[in-house]
């Protein structure tokens, strides 16, 4: 067996509730593997966020690390002895890494969206002098990360679709915080939004696969456009957009680069992308 460079066997799990559907055991353990860690291991735990501190508190002194799923990102953050300016930004963590007197917590959710729109080319296309402008579908936690990822890749301008001015407060004051000009579109903006989705460089849709089927026949007017939903794939909006033409990632290109920046975080060594990458998506 081969001994982790640390000289001890060393424990992550992710914390989240329901969790036993969780695909980040395998893509952990598939890094830990291709790095010679055999003895290294990752598990699921059931955590609701009123658990949350007593789980991590308690965590034996093995553990070097957690990976954070709903509903326990808020609690996550707020548990943390040490946050990443990023996380802070974004008002939630994904991810809290043990450090000398406590925890820190960072949000790899926007290295995922990141990864996602380097997929599509669309930070590629905004270099070459695309239109930065981007349209985001829904208002909630998914959405702060994504408009992190939107004006790290150079988008100026953001649509923001959702039900009312008021629930969209918090992305509104993010895009301000980044120098991004946003706007609510609201959901029945019919022609409207169908005209922005079709200028847009990237359309991103952070709702739940009913909700976007609403709208499907409105972005599919979009060149490219990130899903944030990976199972069932694919989506009704996914496959409406492939049948007009449209390029999409779903939400395993995401799951997958959050999990490479938690690896890296974890372990201290450069994430094994090929190996974990054939875990989740066997014929990439």
């Amino acid at each position: 067996m081969t001994r982790s460079p640390y000289g001890d066997r060393r424990r992550a799990a992710v914390l989240g509730s329901p969790i036993a559907h969780s695909k980040s055991p395998a893509v952990h353990l598939a890094a830990y593997r291709a790095l010679g860690l055999d003895d290294w291991t990752y598990d699921r735990i059931e955590c609701t966020a009123d658990r949350l501190p007593e789980i991590v508190s308690d965590a034996a002194p093995e553990f070097i690390g957690f990976s954070v799923t709903m509903p326990n990102k808020l609690a996550a953050l707020d548990f943390a002895t040490e946050r990443t300016e990023r996380a802070e930004l974004v008002g939630s963590a994904n991810t809290l890494v043990r450090i000398d007197g406590g925890w820190r917590a960072d949000c790899t959710d926007i290295d995922g969206m990141t990864g996602a729109l380097a997929e599509l080319g669309v930070d590629a296309d905004l270099a070459a002098g695309a239109a930065p402008d981007a349209v985001v579908v829904g208002a909630g936690g998914t959405a702060l990360p994504t408009v992190m990822a939107l004006a790290e890749v150079g988008v100026s301008t953001l649509s923001v679709v959702a039900r009312d001015a008021g629930r969209a407060g918090s992305v509104l004051e993010l895009c301000e915080r980044l120098g991004i000009a946003g706007e609510v579109v609201p959901f029945d903006a019919g022609t409207a939004l169908e005209n922005r989705c079709r200028a847009a460089s990237v359309v991103v849709s952070t709702v739940p696969a009913p909700a976007a089927e609403t709208l499907a026949p409105v972005i599919a007017h979009a060149r490219k456009v990130v899903d944030v939903i990976y199972d069932p794939w694919p989506t009704p909006l996914a496959a409406t957009v492939e049948a007009a033409g449209g390029v999409v990632v779903g939400g395993l290109v995401m799951l997958l680069n959050q999990a490479f920046r938690q690896v890296e975080l974890f372990t201290g060594l450069p994430a094994p992308r090929e190996a974990m990458t054939k875990v989740l998506i066997p014929n990439a």
